[in-house]
């Protein structure tokens, strides 16, 4: 990881970087709406981080602090959209901002993060493995609605 990384919230303004780092995540996604891009960021309780080097968007990630009954009414954390640019893998890029984010969930006060990924790479479950979370605490199920 080079000395000028730097990590920080995302806003609108990082929306043309954002997208096309998100080709790196899903190549061939259509672009948000305007009307999308305007309800995501302003949604409260969701965050988007990102690791720049040298002024250059290079991995991110999102946070959403999700209000709990449970738990004694503490909130919990979701991250998603876990993405490195292509050029910049297993530099530690990725793993900064994923722990970035949970640094975050716990300022938020959140009693835990959870991460979910498609991706069936062992390389991919043993780098989130690396970022501290851990496979075997719960099962994740997935629904997706036909379009």
């Amino acid at each position: 990881m080079t000395e000028a990384l730097a990590l920080r919230d995302l806003g609108i303004d990082d929306l043309d970087a954002l997208v096309q780092l998100y080709q790196h995540l899903n190549a061939g996604d259509v672009p948000p709406s305007d009307e999308a891009v305007s309800a995501v960021f302003a949604h409260p309780g969701l965050r988007h981080f990102g690791a720049l080097d040298g002024g250059r968007l290079i991995a991110s990630c999102n946070l959403a602090v999700i209000p709990n009954l449970t738990r004694g009414g503490l909130s919990y954390g979701v991250i998603e959209n876990v993405v490195t640019h292509a050029g910049h893998r297993g530099q530690g890029h990725g793993q900064a901002v994923v722990r970035h984010a949970i640094h975050e969930a716990w300022k938020a006060g959140c009693y835990k993060v959870v991460l979910t990924t498609s991706r069936k790479d062992p390389a991919v479950w043993a780098f989130y493995e690396r970022c501290g979370f851990d496979s075997a605490d719960k099962r994740a199920f997935v629904i997706r609605r036909s379009v």
